[in-house]
C-alpha cells in the first residue's frame, strides 16, 4: 500500500483535485440544491425523521385519547351517581305518595264506617297452594285481633277472614281460599246468596256465588256485598263483582263467578275490623 501511494501519489492528488473541482462546479450549477454528500445524508435521514414524527404523533394521540377516555369515564360515573340519587328520590316520593293515599283512604273509610273499630297490620308472608290462599299479618291477639275478624283494604273492600291468631301474628284466609264462606248481598236485585271459595277457581284468584235466588236475574258486573243477615260479620263490605254466570253439570243450578274487588296480590297493609255495630 505504501509503495502504491509512493508510486502514484501525484495521480491520487490530481484525482482528488478533480473531484473537488467537480463538486464545486456541480454545486455552482445546481444553485440552492444540496451537494451530493448532503443530499445523500438527507436521503438516508428523511425516512427516519418521518417515522420519528409519525411515532411522536401516534404516542401523542394515544395520550390524548387515554386522557379523554378517563374524563369520559369520570363523567359517566358522575352521571350514574346523579341518576341513582334521582331514582332514590323518585322511589321515596312514590312511597310517600302511596302512604298519603293510603291514609286518605283510611280516613275516608273511618268517616264512612264510624261503627267499625280498626287495627292496621302489615302483610308479612303470603301462601298460595292448591288447597289454600292465605297470608300472615304482623299483629295478633296482643292487639285484640281474634279469629273470625274481617280484614279489609284501605278502600274498605273485603280481603278475607282471620282464621288463626298468635300473640303477635295472625293468619288470614282470603276471599278466594277454598275454606272461605260468607253470606252475600246482591246490590242491584237486593237478593241473598252464598259467597264461597272454590278449588277450581282459587288459582285464578276468583270465588263462587252459590245458592242464587230462582227469581233473581243477575247480570255481569253486578256488585256483591257482605250480607246483613248474620251478626258474625259486618254488612255492606264490598266483596267483588260478577264476571260470568254458569250452570252446574246437570244444567239445573246456576252460580256466578265473582272477581274480588281488592287486589289480593298487591296488598302490603290491611285493616282488621276488631269490633263493629250491628246494623238492623
Amino acid at each position: 500500500m505504501k509503495r502504491f501511494i509512493r508510486n502514484n501519489g501525484i495521480l491520487i492528488v490530481l484525482i482528488a483535485l478533480l473531484l473537488a473541482i467537480l463538486l464545486f462546479v456541480v454545486s455552482a450549477v445546481l444553485g440552492g440544491t444540496a451537494n451530493p454528500l448532503r443530499n445523500l445524508f438527507g436521503v438516508i435521514t428523511t425516512p427516519l425523521r418521518s417515522v420519528s414524527s409519525t411515532f411522536a404523533d401516534w404516542t401523542e394521540g394515544l395520550y390524548s385519547e387515554a386522557y379523554e377516555r378517563e374524563d369520559l369515564l369520570d363523567e359517566i360515573s358522575r352521571l350514574q351517581g346523579e341518576l341513582s340519587d334521582m331514582r332514590e328520590q323518585v322511589q321515596e316520593g312514590a312511597l310517600a305518595s302511596a302512604e298519603n293515599e293510603r291514609l286518605r283512604n283510611l280516613l275516608g273509610l273511618r268517616e264512612k264506617r264510624r261503627d267499625f273499630t280498626f287495627e292496621s297490620a302489615t302483610v308479612t308472608e303470603r301462601s298460595r297452594s292448591n288447597w289454600s290462599a292465605t297470608f300472615t299479618l304482623s299483629k295478633g291477639a296482643g292487639m285484640d285481633i281474634a279469629a273470625g275478624d274481617c280484614v279489609v283494604d284501605a278502600y274498605g273492600n273485603l280481603v278475607g277472614i282471620v282464621s288463626e291468631v298468635g300473640e303477635n301474628w295472625s293468619t288470614v284466609s282470603t276471599v278466594v281460599d277454598a275454606n272461605f264462606q260468607m253470606g252475600g248481598y246482591l246490590t242491584r236485585t237486593a237478593g241473598a246468596a252464598v259467597l264461597e271459595g272454590d278449588f277450581s277457581l282459587m288459582g285464578e284468584g276468583k270465588l263462587r256465588l252459590s245458592y242464587l235466588p230462582e227469581d233473581t236475574a243477575l247480570m255481569v258486573g253486578d256488585q256483591i256485598l257482605t250480607s246483613n243477615q248474620s251478626d258474625l260479620y259486618p254488612s255492606g263490605l264490598v266483596v267483588g263483582y260478577i264476571e260470568s254466570l254458569q250452570s252446574d253439570i246437570s244444567g239445573t243450578t246456576q252460580y256466578a263467578i265473582v272477581v274480588p274487588e281488592s287486589n289480593l296480590e298487591q296488598l302490603q297493609q290491611v285493616f282488621v275490623i276488631t269490633d263493629f255495630d250491628l246494623v238492623e
